[in-house]
């Protein structure tokens, strides 16, 4: 039976701090509730790169997006262009690239920073956030708390059956810190604090979760190059779907298609690489 699912990306948090850091997402590895496994991911690990290859299943190298500075609409088909034709209802609360990728480009914040829109053949509604003026002394993110409840309302108010949320605040604390220090140590606790309390509410709402990340950040705060600790993080699923994967670590090229194979909507040719969990 096809499940509903939820997305949830918080950016830039590598392997070692997921597991050492997040105790309520640890707690229920635990409990049998989640399973974790490694992922890695796609070079550059730059955030846009990453993004557009979370949603695509290909690489840079094929959709284009080889840095933040280089955003536009790609080409390649995606998870929500692939769920519509199906006649799925889509949601997005992330950062407005999500919205120029898979949607329309250039971003309008007037126009695109909130929108409902029913025949979209992509994002039916999308709560975009920009970061304007982001710096390392000027982080510009919003609250996580609020984006958890936005994606929820967004649940509520339009029966999504799939959603994505996005946020960088994690991401932008890592640079400006690095990670071994005690505000990382307590800007993922918080995290894991907020994000804890939803997760019962999702699955109550009948939502298979995939909480990850896009990529990782190194011992100074870094990601984007070829090295374990900016390309490796953790992905935890809430949900009984079965693991077909057979690799010690999972590519973040399966995502598309693992979320797809879950919602059983159509693996387009160009995402060539395996799901890792499949419906019985």
């Amino acid at each position: 039976m096809a499940r509903k699912v939820l997305l949830l990306i918080i950016d830039g948090v590598p392997y070692r701090n997921w597991t050492r850091l997040f105790g309520n997402l640890e707690g229920w590895v635990q409990s049998g509730d989640a399973r974790r496994w490694k992922m890695t991911s796609v070079l550059p690990s730059t955030s846009a790169s990453c993004y557009a290859s979370i949603h695509t299943g290909v690489t840079p190298q094929t959709h284009g997006v080889t840095g933040n500075d280089n955003i536009f609409r790609v080409k390649q088909p995606d998870i929500f262009g692939q769920l519509r034709k199906k006649g799925y209802v889509t949601g997005a609360v992330t950062h407005s690239f999500w919205s120029e990728f898979f949607n329309r480009a250039p971003f309008d914040p007037v126009r695109d920073i909130e929108y409902d829109e029913p025949d979209s053949a992509t994002i039916n509604h999308g709560r975009f956030h920009t970061m304007t003026g982001y710096g390392l002394i000027n982080q510009m993110t919003p609250s996580d708390a609020d984006l958890f409840a936005t994606l929820t309302m967004l649940c509520h108010r339009f029966s999504l059956d799939y959603g994505i949320l996005h946020t960088c605040t994690l991401d932008s604390m890592g640079h400006r810190f690095f990670h071994d220090c005690q505000e990382m140590d307590h800007a993922c606790f918080v995290m894991d604090e907020m994000l804890a309390r939803w997760v019962p509410k999702w699955r109550e709402m009948g939502y298979d979760l995939i909480i990850t990340a896009d990529h990782g950040q190194d011992a100074r705060g870094h990601h984007g190059g070829h090295d374990p600790l900016q390309q490796e993080f953790a992905l935890y699923y809430f949900g009984d779907a079965n693991y077909c994967g057979d690799a010690e670590m999972l590519s973040q090229l399966q995502l598309a298609p693992t979320v797809l194979n879950l919602m059983g909507a159509e693996i387009p040719s160009t995402m060539q690489h395996s799901p890792f969990l499949q419906i019985s």
